[in-house]
């Protein structure tokens, strides 16, 4: 398994993310499925979701969004119709907010695009 200095994640919070996993002894794979949500009329996917984070321990995907909540509508969405078409699928969205939260109670960086919060003063 790749560590995480050999994954190319596509955000800077992600690879914190998996490295507060590392710290706890949490095994996870970095986007190992791709769930399919819409097919077009040959059969080809229109639209998929591949969540962030599989601790397999868990039996959990985590998928994380540094946007504020109001950019979210197209991952919400994504979920949403995940969790219609995969029921057995546990998913956890961790918002801006909450990654905001992760980094002040572990020490993390701030993720990118966040506002300082009034500890930061």
């Amino acid at each position: 398994m790749p560590t995480v200095d050999e994954i190319a994640f596509q955000h800077p919070s992600e690879r914190e993310f998996a490295r507060l996993l590392d710290f706890y002894g949490i095994r996870w794979e970095y986007e190992p499925r791709t769930f399919p949500l819409e097919y077009n009329p040959d059969g080809s996917i229109r639209s998929a979701f591949s969540p962030d984070f599989y601790p397999p321990d868990l039996d959990l995907y985590v998928e994380l969004t540094a946007q504020s909540s109001r950019l979210n509508h197209l991952k919400n969405r994504k979920i949403r119709r995940l969790k219609e078409l995969y029921p057995d699928i546990n998913i956890k969205l961790l918002n801006r907010r909450d990654l905001q939260q992760l980094a002040l109670k572990y020490a993390l960086p701030r993720p990118v695009g966040s506002a300082p919060s009034e500890k930061d003063s």
